[in-house]
């Protein structure tokens, strides 16, 4: 089964964001901070990260330029989640290590198309 490791701080993002996952088939673990994703990227070894960029404790911009600077985590992909949609905020989040980019509010089928292609796989998370 396919891990996913979500870090929101917002409770109704993150609950509407997990329990869609789930139904779709994925394992969920969430992170609430920046810090949390990082530990728990080391700890649960996720296939994918999906990583809010505004987070207390340490923001997505520092936890994406932390786990990829370490060879153990340096190869899961990691999609930004953000309310940032304005101009350069895509390349700012590939800059600082995201695999891709999704502006809030999350568009959930486009989220799929994204984890797919950022795993490599057509939908087949069980």
């Amino acid at each position: 089964m396919t891990k996913i490791l979500l870090v929101e701080d917002h409770e109704e993002i993150w609950d509407f964001l997990s329990r869609r996952l789930k139904r779709r088939g994925y394992e969920v673990v969430l992170a609430h901070d920046g810090q949390q994703a990082v530990d728990k990227t080391r700890a649960e070894t996720p296939d994918i990260v999906l990583l809010d960029m505004n987070l207390p404790i340490m923001d997505g911009w520092t936890a994406a330029r932390t786990l990829k600077a370490s060879p153990e985590t340096a190869k899961v992909p990691i999609i930004a989640l953000t309310a940032h949609a304005m101009a350069g905020d895509r390349d700012k989040a590939l800059q600082a290590g995201c695999d891709d980019y999704h502006p809030k509010p999350v568009d959930f089928s486009r989220l799929l198309s994204q984890i797919d292609s950022a795993l490599g796989t057509a939908h087949t998370p069980s």
